[in-house]
């Protein structure tokens, strides 16, 4: 490593500690841009939902403003009189707002992976603020009991845990992807073959990427349930803070915690509440006390077997991927200076 190289890394670590002193403004700056978007959408009469335009269309852009515009006054007095007890409360529940609003942003991003535009641009980007402003709030609301600790390795009985809960985590998706694996190869599931399958995905807008994949027996979502258990296990596993060989010139340089904790954080609040509430509804449809739609399946008992593969996956991957990324997060905090 060059001397300029040392002076970057020196000066970018410094910064990054000092995080407490900068967040609150930052969190003004994302919530004046936040509020700013909500009032442009409520006055053009954009919808920030799927379900496009109405009369209700301005509702959500409106709220959006509220939500923007109590973030902005709340962490501009943090910036002026620091974040006291009553402030912290304020912050954790627009913190929770903002989360609730990006909930289901990780299936846009998995749409623009397979190549395939996402349903309502405006909605994609109020949930990627949303997340934006979600982590900063909750920054800001611990900003002043923050301090920096040495990095912690876990112990031997702490790392056999974590890889249990990433073995849970890996073989909670087993079901989901022989269940894709199976359609992708033009076999019958749940009533419904590979070729209805595809006709589905094709039905429902699937980009050609995506259906590339599946007329070669790969199917996508497959594929990303497999990046998923990879990113889970370099969450746990020593190997997950180091680049690889493979990497070029990258290879032996540490792993910038950001990078495995940005779609490791993403993907827990996007499936673990989406399987855990799921699973829930499906347990009410499996006591009859509601009535699942059996879709494009033959039957509803059809729908239910296939609802129920799909969200054990997510609701157990999800909880997993929360602790690893939790103890990730812990372990790879930068040493006191």
């Amino acid at each position: 490593m060059t001397g300029a190289e040392r002076t970057t890394k020196a000066l970018w670590s410094a910064w990054w500690q000092e995080w407490p002193r900068w967040v609150a403004g930052a969190t003004v700056l994302w919530a004046v841009l936040y509020a700013g978007f909500g009032l442009a959408c409520a006055l053009s009469g954009t919808a920030l939902s799927y379900h496009g335009g109405g009369q209700g269309a301005s509702g959500l852009g409106w709220a959006v403003t509220a939500v923007g515009a109590q973030a902005a006054v709340v962490s501009g007095v943090v910036v002026r009189y620091g974040p006291g007890p009553v402030l912290r409360v304020l912050l954790r529940v627009t913190c929770g707002l903002a989360g609730i609003t990006a909930f289901s942003l990780l299936m846009d991003v998995i749409t623009l992976m397979v190549g395939q535009g996402v349903d309502s641009p405006a909605s994609a980007a109020n949930k990627a603020l949303a997340a934006v402003g979600a982590v900063l709030l909750a920054a800001t609301a611990r900003s002043d009991g923050h301090l920096a600790v040495p990095a912690v390795r876990a112990p031997s009985d702490v790392r056999w845990r974590l890889e249990l809960v990433a073995l849970a985590g890996t073989l909670s998706f087993v079901p989901y992807v022989a269940m894709k694996l199976v359609w992708a190869s033009g076999g019958t599931f749940a009533g419904i073959t590979g070729e209805g399958m595809f006709a589905v995905s094709e039905r429902n807008g699937a980009s050609g990427i995506f259906l590339t994949l599946e007329s070669w027996g790969l199917d996508p979502t497959a594929l990303l349930a497999a990046l998923g258990i990879f990113l889970l296990w370099g969450l746990v596993r020593p190997w997950g803070r180091v680049f690889p060989r493979w990497t070029l010139f990258l290879r032996g340089r540490r792993v910038p915690r950001w990078l495995p904790l940005t779609p490791a954080l993403l993907g827990a609040a996007t499936l673990a509440p989406y399987g855990v509430v799921g699973g829930g509804y499906l347990a009410l449809a499996t006591a009859d006390v509601v009535t699942i739609r059996r879709g494009d399946f033959p039957s509803s008992d059809d729908a239910l077997l296939v609802g129920w593969i799909g969200m054990v996956a997510f609701a157990v991957y999800g909880v997993a991927l929360t602790i690893a990324a939790r103890s990730y997060w812990v372990r790879t905090r930068p040493p006191a200076p």
